[in-house]
């Protein structure tokens, strides 16, 4: 079941649920939307192995923005932190920002239990695009979970609240 604009306003107001800062007019009818960081990192690798460290190089987000460009990938973060211990938090983009050609959260826009900061967003673009700290870029939806709660995510990426870049090559030895 997903919670509706006023129930997260409600949740919110409770403690149940984190936003912060929050404003209430990013509230729509069923999710809120959050804003984009003041860091970006772009992917220099140009093949990527997860086998490998990724290369990356942190941009401060100024007011005069960052041009984004296809065949590139960048890791932003949202201004907000946010998350709960009650809800399952799902990050989608906005219908007017991928009305502009910019992908978001493609594989990776479910959140887990327990986890509550700000989240690295995976951004990606068909064609030139500026973006600016403080845009509204994506929109966070909270579901009700089913069954018992005791798994609380505290893994790899929890603790991060600016851009973060994979960990697979860690994962992968770990595994093999």
């Amino acid at each position: 079941m997903i919670l509706t604009g006023s129930e997260i306003i409600k949740q919110v107001k409770l403690g149940k649920i984190t936003i912060d800062p929050f404003v209430e007019k990013n509230i729509n009818p069923n999710s809120y939307n959050y804003r984009l960081g003041d860091k970006l990192l772009i992917v220099k690798n140009r093949l990527i192995d997860p086998k490998k460290e990724t290369e990356t190089e942190e941009i401060p987000l100024t007011k005069h923005g960052w041009l984004l460009k296809p065949g590139k990938l960048y890791l932003g973060h949202t201004m907000e932190s946010f998350g709960s211990k009650d809800f399952v938090v799902n990050l989608i983009g906005r219908s007017s920002i991928g009305r502009l050609g910019l992908f978001l959260q493609i594989t990776a826009d479910l959140g887990n239990l327990g986890s509550s900061h700000c989240w690295t967003l995976e951004l990606k673009v068909v064609q030139p695009l500026w973006v600016y700290p403080g845009m509204k870029i994506g929109q966070i939806c909270f579901w009700k979970p089913h069954g018992d709660k005791k798994y609380n995510y505290c893994s790899k990426y929890w603790m991060y609240s600016l851009p973060h870049s994979s960990e697979m090559v860690k994962e992968f030895f770990q595994i093999n």
